[in-house]
């Protein structure tokens, strides 16, 4: 059996997208999400937003009347998420703890750099499997990727971070937010990356990337709010863990990245689609790794509860 972790409930949650795979200066705002203004002071500025394959985001927490924020993953390069803060005018001042969600260079590519601009010494929070290497992707034709390893542990020592390599769920923002640790996988149709290995002792076997984890909070009289990824091990087995986790059974919101791209992953999109369908969330927010056809299935299922995230976009959950 599970054991419950005393998560405390929020007021409101606000998810800033400090990267993602796409920007779109154009969208409008609602009552839901607040778009990047297209001018200020009249000007149309010369520089933009820049999207990329990557994810980060800035999540902040109300709860009686005090204001919480963590980072959770830092993009694929070193330039989007520092060049997106400056655009938007925000700074990491009053982020307190950072979450990887896992390993792979498309959530770690500026973290460097972005750790250097934090005023104090935060806890960093990441599974231990986040620093295996080397990592492949083993393509149908046999040919075989090697993943770049853009972090590494005496490196994060140079930097203003607590090391917190745990598997296992943590709590963090006075225990209103709650970090996964390592999912439990328990559907049939969520079935990892396909073509994913890892070298361990010099032999090659496939790598389940067991490092994925998500984010959780609970919306006071709302339900349970799971930020995910990239959702490795599956977002619907991300959402069961966290209502194991929590023991609380509604899910208001769902965001982040859901894999479902490319032809592997079309054949989980109904079976999610179904899954999701039985938890009746209030938003749903796919990113990132998420795919345009997914993206479209869930905006066909869910006209109400879906919202197109993009950079620059500030989605407040109250």
């Amino acid at each position: 059996m599970t054991m419950h972790y005393p998560i405390r409930s929020v007021d409101r949650i606000e998810v800033l997208t400090l990267a993602d795979n796409y920007v779109d200066l154009l969208l409008q705002s609602d009552a839901r999400v607040q778009r990047p203004p297209l001018a200020k002071s009249g000007l149309i500025p010369s520089d933009t937003l820049l999207a990329e394959h990557g994810l980060s985001l800035m999540i902040t927490l109300e709860a009686n009347r005090s204001r919480r924020t963590v980072l959770m993953d830092a993009g694929y390069s070193s330039v989007a998420v520092p060049h997106n803060l400056e655009i938007l005018g925000t700074t990491l001042g009053a982020v307190e703890a950072v979450v990887l969600s896992h390993g792979h260079m498309d959530h770690t590519g500026a973290l460097y750099p972005l750790l250097d601009t934090l005023p104090n010494k935060v806890p960093l929070v990441i599974h231990p499997d986040a620093f295996l290497e080397p990592r492949y992707l083993q393509l149908p034709d046999g040919r075989r990727l090697l993943f770049p390893q853009k972090i590494d542990r005496t490196e994060l020592q140079q930097h203003p971070v607590i090391l917190r390599e745990t598997k296992e769920p943590s709590l963090l923002c006075g225990d209103h937010l709650l970090v996964t640790g390592e999912v439990e996988r328990i559907t049939s149709f969520e079935r990892g990356l396909p073509g994913a290995m890892v070298e361990r002792n010099g032999a090659l076997e496939p790598d389940p990337i067991l490092d994925d984890q998500a984010l959780v909070m609970h919306l006071e009289d709302r339900g349970l709010v799971v930020i995910s990824g990239c959702s490795h091990a599956g977002i619907i087995n991300t959402i069961l863990y966290a209502r194991s986790l929590t023991g609380v059974e509604t899910i208001h919101a769902v965001l982040g990245g859901f894999h479902l791209t490319g032809p592997y992953f079309e054949q989980v999109i109904p079976p999610t689609i179904d899954a999701l369908q039985s938890m009746n969330c209030a938003l749903l927010a796919p990113m990132h790794c998420t795919g345009w056809k997914a993206i479209g299935a869930f905006e066909k299922a869910f006209p109400e509860a879906f919202v197109l995230n993009s950079v620059g976009s500030r989605i407040t959950i109250e």
